[in-house]
């Protein structure tokens, strides 16, 4: 399981940024300071800037010397000079506060991709998400435990929405994703898809808690 550093001394948003980040399938570890931070490995680092003792420009200084991992700086202050410091210490991403849990999730996983692209390692097989596994390399899903059954056009829906978290996707943008733009027939196949899809993944099909409808607009995986 990869690890995910957290350097932030805000309680609160550290716990919402751990119980997303947990939620998606990582392990992570939580640091208030950048003295503590720096001591924890990890495969990639979310850090603040506006820290107690060094601030956040100092410890991606420091952390630069001795690792390449991924660094995703977070400020409450949206100056453009300090994105651009912070892009020239190193760091790989910045966002501002606030922000959306989801799509830091969602960069937090594109950073990853991006890293083990350039340096050949390998990202886990597996995703996690409240008792929903699944083994991308195996193409296996089970819940709780429970080994589910799905058809390869089920698993490959169910695999792009949990990588595309809490993003709303038409069914036509899944029709497209899946079958292919050149693909002929209709995308109201994705409406019976997503159905048995849920029959074999939800407690409640009725009443879904993975893959959720979002009325008029189209599906998303929630985290």
């Amino acid at each position: 399981m990869l690890k995910i550093l957290i350097i932030e001394d805000d309680p609160e948003i550290a716990a919402l940024e751990r119980d997303y980040l947990q939620m998606a399938g990582f392990e992570v570890i939580l640091a208030d300071n950048g003295a503590d931070g720096l001591t924890k490995p990890a495969d990639l680092v979310i850090l603040d800037i506006m820290l107690p003792g060094q601030d956040g420009f100092a410890v991606l200084r420091e952390l630069r010397e001795t690792s390449d991992v991924p660094v995703i700086l977070l400020s409450a202050r949206g100056e453009d000079i300090d994105k651009i410091r912070g892009l020239g210490l190193g760091a790989d991403d910045y966002m501002q506060k606030p922000f959306s849990p989801g799509e830091l999730v969602a960069r937090v996983r594109a950073h990853l991709a991006r890293f083990e692209r350039l340096t050949g390692k390998k990202d886990s097989s597996k995703l996690t998400v409240r008792g929903l596994e699944v083994d991308r390399e195996d193409r296996r899903v089970s819940v709780h435990g429970r080994e589910c059954s799905l058809t390869p056009k089920e698993f490959d829906i169910l695999l792009f929405l949990m990588e595309n978290p809490n993003r709303v996707f038409s069914k036509e943008d899944v029709f497209d994703r899946i079958w292919g733009l050149e693909a002929f027939g209709e995308s109201e196949t994705v409406v019976v898809h997503i159905r048995r899809l849920r029959e074999k993944i939800e407690p409640e099909p009725q009443n879904p808690q993975y893959v959720e409808t979002v009325w008029g607009s189209g599906y998303r995986f929630r985290i």
